[in-house]
């Protein structure tokens, strides 16, 4: 699968807009001055309500996850997978979810299971990526199935290519793309595509459908920088913190491959720095 199925990242862009609400504030009163600023800043305020709710929350919507009601299910138009959209009795923590049942096993040529949902998630948190939504394992109409937070109010990367929207700050959407990347590597994620990747309000990526993970050997996007926070907890993971968090989602010998992809990335990215150095490769 192409990289370009991820949103590119973008260059730097210049103050133009900003310089020309400046000028034409500078020929007016003070408060003009201050209502084109507010102005300017507006997109930016209104981005900053995000669409991720569990952060430090993690315990909390798990167990409302596993033990919440459902009221009604709604089939889901997209995915091979066919995942429904379950909604909960209203007033509780969450307003809905996405259920996926999906026995292990071989399906159109791709291994495929609801476990790999879940680990997902715990790798996700094991990164302090905050990418992936809470995922839990329950019985929904008597089957074991993976339910995990319905995100609201987000788009797909699809949804924003499609308007040519662009995000207004570019390094911190630069630093999310990266991000993505090294963590659909590290996972083995065949299936990462501008269907499954969302965006919300603050340009943060959310990350869906992760089912054919863990699988292959195969990473599938060309890696190019990192940020160091996330460099350093890349090289902290170990078999033992691996094994405690997802030793039960995932098949046999796929923590040890999970490890090997990456010492690969590992390797890649001191590769990278030897030739272009630290300050080029590793973000803040």
């Amino acid at each position: 699968m192409s990289s370009e199925l991820s949103m590119p990242v973008r260059r730097l862009e210049s103050g133009i807009r900003a310089t020309r609400v400046i000028r034409m504030a500078r020929r007016r009163s003070a408060v003009s001055i201050a209502a084109a600023l507010v102005a300017l800043c507006a997109p930016l305020v209104s981005a900053a309500a995000g669409s991720k709710v569990w952060p430090g929350r993690y315990e909390e919507y798990e167990a409302f996850l596993k033990s919440a009601e459902f009221d009604r299910f709604d089939d889901i138009d997209v995915g091979v997978t066919r995942p429904r959209h379950g909604f909960f009795k209203p007033g509780g923590l969450a307003a809905g979810a996405t259920v996926k049942r999906l026995p292990p096993g071989r399906n159109r040529g791709f291994y495929e299971s609801y476990k790999s949902e879940i680990a997902a998630y715990r790798v996700d948190r094991l990164l302090r990526l905050d990418m992936v939504p809470p995922t839990v394992e329950r019985r929904v109409d008597g089957d074991l199935v993976s339910v995990q937070l319905w995100v609201e109010n987000v788009r797909t990367i699809k949804e924003v290519q499609r308007v040519k929207d662009h995000a207004p700050d570019v390094a911190a959407w630069n630093r999310e793309v990266y991000r993505q990347r090294v963590f659909d590597d590290l996972v083995a994620n065949i299936d990462s595509n501008a269907g499954n990747l969302l965006i919300d309000p603050a340009w943060n990526i959310i990350k869906v459908d992760h089912s054919r993970c863990f699988a292959e050997s195969k990473m599938p996007f060309e890696l190019t920088r990192i940020d160091r926070p996330l460099f350093t907890r890349l090289q902290e993971l170990d078999d033992a913190a691996l094994q405690r968090e997802i030793g039960e989602w995932v098949e046999r010998g796929e923590i040890a491959a999970l490890l090997d992809r990456r010492d690969r990335i590992v390797k890649k990215f001191k590769e990278l720095i030897a030739r272009q150095g630290e300050a080029r490769v590793l973000l803040p």
